[in-house]
């Protein structure tokens, strides 16, 4: 099973406005080309053209829900060994493998030929999937859902784990969650991940 070797400290998961998704000026940030190679992919696969994708917010107020942003600064070691354990080789790929994650389902993975900060292709994979193998990791350590951050708007979760609120909770609702929470944090992370995108249905992507 491979590692998530592109994610290091200063990476950012953000979701992307209909603005910057269709805008083709790559210098000021568009993503217009990704979106019209996923549009010609989606076409050649018989499937529906994604152009409903929302604005994003003029202002970012934490706790809102209507922008994601979230810092992956732990450590991915323990969350590695979950996967390793949880998930076969072809889920971990899917769950920690994308570039491009959007709110629909797809049959399997697709690779664009449009390269992102990290790598030379795109990998897509759709929400509704990435949110089952996040629920199970979730399921397996028992991770206390009703007390993370649902909205994450401004690094709200990246914060609930590094300031001390994780540490508290962990205290008061010991578990499997509890004895690491780096790798907590990174089900967390995906798991609010594909929510956002699924309720805004907007794509996030890591910048």
């Amino acid at each position: 099973m491979g590692r998530c070797t592109f994610r290091r400290m200063g990476i950012y998961l953000v979701s992307v406005g209909a603005q910057e998704w269709f805008d083709t000026d790559e210098d000021e940030g568009g993503r217009g080309a990704l979106a019209a190679a996923l549009g010609d992919e989606l076409s050649r696969r018989g499937l529906p053209p994604y152009d409903t994708v929302p604005e994003a917010p003029e202002r970012v107020v934490r706790g809102a829900g209507l922008a994601f942003e979230e810092k992956l600064v732990p450590p991915m070691d323990g969350f590695e060994a979950l996967c390793r354990v949880q998930l076969s080789q072809e889920e971990y790929a899917v769950l920690c493998g994308w570039s491009l994650l959007v709110p629909f389902a797809l049959d399997d993975e697709i690779w664009l030929p449009v390269e992102n900060s990290y790598d030379d292709t795109t990998m897509v994979a759709g929400a509704p999937r990435v949110l089952a193998l996040a629920e199970r990791l979730a399921r397996a350590l028992g991770l206390p859902v009703d007390e993370i951050p649902e909205a994450c708007d401004n690094l709200d979760l990246t914060m609930w784990f590094l300031d001390g609120e994780a540490q508290r909770v962990a205290a008061a609702r010991p578990g499997p969650w509890a004895e690491d929470l780096d790798a907590a944090f990174y089900v967390a992370l995906y798991l609010r991940a594909a929510q956002h995108s699924l309720r805004r249905g907007c794509p996030i992507v890591y910048s």
